[in-house]
């Protein structure tokens, strides 16, 4: 009954009229114990809900699937079992479009591991803001821009969503990156002085556009941040230790990293 509380079921938000017409029509809300029904599972996708990590995810005979996010319902409540319903809330997005990039001969293993995994919980963040020490924050502002609007223009063929800078970009950076190997066919000079500058900055315009944050510069780059609500975020730092690896952007995700904050600034 909390969890069904806590997330206004069944409505979700919505008036009488539309949620008495739609009914379950999509994912709403994870609780503990979920049962998505075939038709469901099939808007969704088959593999891509069986990819949700989760503590249990298991196909039923009549097509649905059951999914557990903890392993005990008294512990719906507890700060572990918060942390992995925003671990899947958080990394879901991306890792749900990873299995059909694997051989079928291999993909039931791939998603018994995207299962099982647990990215870290964002630790790019620090609980007061330190003050900005740029004597121009204008042309400092100003070169972020650059950084960001020529990411932009580098990806924006094969990541389209990027001129948008939505959530959903960062998720479609997230798979494009993981897809093309990225952080292993470029040397560390070109991550380090082009392409983790620029997207530290395209993350930061995230979080200010979509959240309403508010920058805090700093002269070294790495430490500037973004305010929101009672946190400061650092997206620099995420980016360096997002592109370290094709492993990292798993474990260092954007599309992680904007749901935390988010989720930490409600």
């Amino acid at each position: 009954m909390a969890d069904l509380e806590l997330a206004d079921s069944p409505a979700f938000g919505r008036d009488d009229a539309t949620w008495k017409r739609d009914g379950f029509d999509k994912v709403y809300e994870l609780f503990w114990l979920n049962v998505f029904s075939p038709k469901l599972v099939e808007s969704v996708g088959r593999e891509r809900m069986l990819s949700t990590p989760a503590h249990l995810v298991e196909e039923l005979p009549n097509g649905s699937v059951l999914l557990v996010l903890w392993p005990t319902a008294a512990e719906f409540a507890s700060d572990e079992a918060r942390v992995a319903q925003a671990r899947a809330h958080g990394v879901a997005p991306f890792l749900s479009r990873l299995p059909d990039e694997f051989a079928i001969s291999e993909r039931q293993r791939k998603i018994a591991e995207l299962n099982a995994f647990r990215p870290p919980v964002p630790e790019e963040w620090l609980p007061v803001a330190h003050p900005s020490d740029v004597a121009n924050p204008e042309r400092v502002l100003e070169s972020y821009g650059d950084l960001s609007e020529g990411l932009v223009a580098v990806l924006h063929t094969d990541v389209p969503s990027i001129m948008k800078e939505t959530p959903e970009s960062l998720t479609d950076l997230d798979f494009h990156f993981w897809k093309t190997h990225f952080p292993e066919r470029y040397t560390r000079d070109v991550l380090d002085g082009h392409t983790i500058p620029a997207l530290g900055a395209y993350l930061g315009d995230v979080l200010v556009r979509r959240l309403g944050g508010m920058r805090m510069l700093r002269a070294k780059m790495e430490d500037s941040q973004v305010r929101l609500g009672k946190r400061v975020w650092l997206p620099f730092l995420r980016a360096r230790r997002y592109m370290q690896s094709r492993e990292s952007l798993l474990d260092y995700s954007l599309t992680q990293f904007f749901k935390e904050a988010e989720r930490q600034q409600s």
